[in-house]
């Protein structure tokens, strides 16, 4: 286990400073600085800066974009992001407090998406072709088709619009008021919960018509018995790294919830960024969702090994 977790940091470094290396080549581009120049200037004046390679220096070195990959990765190693020129702050405080927010919403996404997804599918998959397996399969299907931002709009039509139950953003300009996260929280689980429960209902089904369970039923043990101890943990295999990887979705994938509902997010922040060409903040936000990506393999990869003995040894 030890091996493998080594080999995993390992690869994973590796691909941080490949990553890390092709973003810094690409925002080091003579076009992408111009790109930034007339972002930040407009045509006419970005045009007459280019053309003045003294003021056009002065400017990059203003701007800190004649660094070099030595110079910037030393930066980020040490906890220096830059400077986001659109929010006029460093971007690692506002990075890390972008994180929290998303993780917060996260969190409370997993808290209900989870048990939610495990149960239903469970229960369908424990008699495949059954009226409960069909509802189910409906449901999550019906669901995962959907878009989030259809799903968004509904909820928010019905919800903050029809009913008044809840407030229409979740912005938090003046504090936490967690009755606005009901809905961001309810869209994202609403989405993404068919995928785990099809996932779950695939692999139970799949465990129940194994052998080693026709033995147990044949033997006469409760069926309570032989689903909690002998099935679930084989059928959550499959699932578990299926959960895992929603971690990274979660992370920059959720970017159209935090938009519609005006949530100050990751995603949020990383459109806004591009938006605006604010280059520390791309870079940053980049290099974090790639190492969250890899993590969360990791997490994956360990966990797997650990519920399937056959891997293991």
């Amino acid at each position: 286990m030890i091996k493998l977790i080594a080999k995993r940091l390992v690869s994973m470094l590796v691909i941080m400073f490949i990553i890390s290396l092709i973003i810094f080549t690409i925002f080091d581009s003579d076009k992408m600085k111009a790109q930034i120049a007339t972002s930040e200037l407009g045509g006419f004046q970005a045009s007459a800066l280019i053309k003045n390679p003294e003021a056009y220096a002065e400017w990059q070195e203003k701007n800190g974009l004649n660094k070099t990959y030595t110079e910037w990765a030393s930066g980020i190693l040490k906890g220096d992001f830059g400077h986001s020129r659109e929010k006029n702050t460093d971007v690692g405080p506002l990075l890390a407090e972008r994180l929290g927010n998303t993780g917060i919403l996260a969190g409370l996404v997993f808290l209900f998406m989870i048990p939610i997804a495990l149960v239903l599918g469970v229960i369908a998959g424990m008699k495949e072709g059954s009226i409960q397996d069909r509802v189910v399969t409906f449901i999550s299907v019906l669901t995962t088709s959907i878009p989030e931002i259809a799903t968004a709009v509904f909820l928010i039509v019905i919800f903050g619009l029809f009913l008044k139950w809840f407030p229409l953003n979740a912005a938090m300009n003046s504090g936490w008021d967690w009755s606005a996260l009901v809905l961001p929280v309810m869209a994202l689980v609403i989405y993404d919960f068919g995928y785990v429960a099809r996932m779950t209902r695939a692999s139970m089904a799949d465990v129940m018509q194994s052998h080693y369970i026709r033995t147990a039923v044949l033997k006469g043990l409760p069926k309570k018995r032989v689903i909690l101890k002998h099935a679930l943990r084989n059928a959550l295999i499959a699932p578990f790294t299926v959960i895992v990887l929603q971690i990274n979705w979660l992370l920059s994938g959720v970017v159209v919830i935090e938009v519609i509902f005006e949530y100050d997010g990751f995603g949020k922040l990383l459109l806004q960024a591009a938006l605006f060409g604010d280059v520390d903040v791309i870079q940053a936000a980049t290099l974090v969702a790639v190492f969250v990506a890899v993590f969360s393999q990791i997490i994956s990869d360990v966990g797997y090994t650990l519920l399937n003995p056959r891997i293991r040894f």
